[in-house]
């Protein structure tokens, strides 16, 4: 029996991948033009071959001040790729210890921990500011980072997969002489591989698009982010060079993109991975 073509989901499906690649297409598109041609307003999803010098330009320059693109990219990799792992690393700990080992107010610090998913960034950046701001870290590369890599919601994903560990193997690592260490080593991690590829690409991405907290604690210009980067070069409506703000923007999309790409596998197991 052959099976129908499902018409209406993949009209659907098209629509909605049209959506997405439309305003990326014009913004590609808009990169390469003349930027007194969209200041006017007259953009064109035919892009010009001869503007694409525009992207080793802003590179290297910048655009209206700003640090060279090049420089900001470096800043928001390291920073987004700090936080990734800082975050797998804590999580990682901290959700061994919760499941695994018994110590008094276990539940109520793992509690604790659940509880901060609760509270949003604007709610503890003042405190935060001042903590960072006590420990001089203003205007540093750790300040940037280390606020950012505690993760309740990487621990409680953990926690998730540890409970689903049988007990029979906890015990024959027992009795095989396996500590604490070698048991997280060579049997924990492996197993939550598929978990930690899919988290490292989230919190990846998480890392990358800051904007709030790179804004706050980085007034140096040569810690600024992409994505602070992008904000800085658009200046007054007649002063923007359009073309240039625009190259920039496909730029800082390349790097998460090719981190999706390149862990799809990984990311969509980690995701759609049941019980182990």
């Amino acid at each position: 029996m052959t099976q129908r073509f499902d018409w209406p989901a993949h009209l659907v499906l098209l629509l909605g991948v049209a959506l997405f690649i439309l305003p990326i297409w014009l913004v590609l598109a808009g990169s390469t033009l003349d930027p007194a041609a969209i200041s006017r307003g007259e953009l064109s999803l035919i892009p010009r071959l001869a503007g694409l010098s525009v992207y080793p330009s802003v590179l290297s320059d910048g655009a209206f001040g700003a640090q060279p693109v090049w420089h900001m990219l470096m800043i928001s990799f390291g920073m987004a790729l700090a936080i990734a792992i800082g975050k797998i690393v804590i999580s990682i700990l901290s959700a061994y210890a919760i499941t695994f080992f018994r110590f008094p107010f276990r539940m109520t610090a793992f509690w604790i921990i659940f509880i901060t998913l609760m509270l949003p960034v604007e709610v503890r950046i003042i405190p935060t500011y001042s903590v960072m701001s006590d420990l001089d870290l203003i205007n540093t590369f750790p300040g940037l980072t280390v606020p950012l890599i505690a993760s309740a919601t990487a621990t409680l994903l953990f926690r998730q997969t540890f409970l689903a560990i049988p007990d029979e193997l906890v015990e024959a690592a027992r009795m095989d002489g396996a500590g604490p260490w070698r048991f997280l080593k060579d049997i924990l991690i492996p197993v939550s591989s598929a978990n930690l590829a899919a988290l490292f690409v989230i919190l990846f991405v998480y890392g990358w698009n800051q904007y709030l907290w790179p804004l706050l604690v980085a007034t140096d210009p040569h810690l600024d982010t992409i994505v602070i980067g992008i904000v800085k070069m658009i200046g007054t409506e007649t002063q923007t060079e359009w073309n240039r703000v625009m190259a920039t923007a496909v730029l800082a999309l390349l790097p998460p993109v090719a981190v999706v790409v390149l862990m799809q596998r990984w990311f969509v197991k980690g995701l759609t991975e049941g019980d182990k």
